[in-house]
């Protein structure tokens, strides 16, 4: 018979962490990156990327077009990211955030974050620029996402002083009509930290809500 050795513990009794997602988790790193061929690295250098932050619930083409999209404006490379702590849900699971890893094996780097909001992935990921669709910059520019007593315009002039950039990609809404950057109401200090990703780059009409919902159909 084959005998399994037993998980090593710390002086708490608790299982110590064994892979860079499990140090994530501790709270021992700040962020892992997890390659297309599943390797992965804690704390490396990610200056000049441009991030697509996600559940990726699935990942689907339109993610994966927005993305390329957002390197041709910005001549960055790309990088995915998934927080395991949200505003608007429960944190994710351990084996959830491994089942939505695996769809990227081969697609691209993906950085796994604690990354709550976007003033703390700009704070993590310093010097990355972000693309992202029309609802998450509505979202963005809502004064309800930021501690009370502040704004989002006071919050968002702190990250442009550290040269922070959204590149905003359209949708279209219930009414079959395309937003995008121009139907956005951004106030005039911080308006030159956005830039579109024009409807002939890039269009997608599906969403992950959709396909979810195909799939459970």
């Amino acid at each position: 018979k084959f005998l399994c050795c037993p998980a090593k513990k710390s002086l708490s009794g608790q299982p110590m962490p064994t892979t860079e997602l499990d140090r994530l988790y501790a709270g021992q790193v700040h962020y892992v990156v997890v390659h297309p061929d599943g390797s992965m690295s804690a704390d490396i250098d990610l200056t000049d990327r441009v991030v697509l932050a996600g559940s990726f619930n699935p990942v689907h083409r339109g993610h994966l077009r927005m993305m390329k999209a957002a390197e041709r404006i910005t001549g960055r490379r790309g990088l995915f990211e998934i927080s395991i702590e949200n505003v608007d849900k429960p944190d994710l699971p351990r084996d959830e955030l491994e089942g939505r890893l695996k769809s990227f094996r081969g697609i691209g780097d993906v950085v796994v974050t604690r990354a709550r909001l976007f003033a703390n992935k700009a704070a993590l990921l310093n010097g990355c620029w972000f693309v992202l669709g029309y609802d998450t910059a509505v979202r963005l520019l809502d004064d309800r996402y930021y501690p009370a007593g502040t704004s989002a315009e006071q919050e968002l002039l702190l990250l442009n002083k550290s040269g922070t950039r959204f590149i905003v990609a359209g949708r279209v809404d219930a009414s079959g009509k395309f937003r995008g950057l121009s139907d956005l109401t951004i106030p005039a200090g911080i308006q030159a930290m956005f830039m579109p990703i024009p409807e002939s780059d890039f269009r997608e009409d599906i969403s992950s809500t959709e396909l979810r919902r195909r799939r459970s159909e």
